[in-house]
């Protein structure tokens, strides 16, 4: 019967690149106190280093996001709107002939 992988939690994938970023202790500890393979502490460590400057610029992007979803509401909103009024038009039209 085949192994499984083990499937990590983002939270504790944060923790130990924490940890080897902050190179308190090495990565073969880290691996051994985890049960991880060390290779997998320095993908998490590289992803968390390339990641981080998205975690500051989420501030401007989620107020663009949110202020976008505002804007497709609003017309959706008036689409749906126009819609029952073309409807309504229809009907009227079609009892005046």
């Amino acid at each position: 019967m085949a192994k499984r992988r083990k499937q990590h939690s983002p939270q504790m994938k944060a923790k130990v690149a924490i940890s080897a970023i902050r190179e308190i202790k090495t990565v073969s500890q880290l691996a051994s106190q985890h049960g991880v393979h060390p290779t997998q502490i320095h993908q998490w460590k590289r992803q968390l280093i390339e990641g981080a400057p998205e975690l500051f610029e989420r501030g401007r992007q989620s107020r663009q996001a949110a202020e976008q979803q505002k804007l497709e509401s609003e017309l959706f909103e008036e689409i749906g709107r126009l819609k029952m009024e073309l409807e309504w038009l229809k009907k009227k039209s079609a009892s005046l002939d």
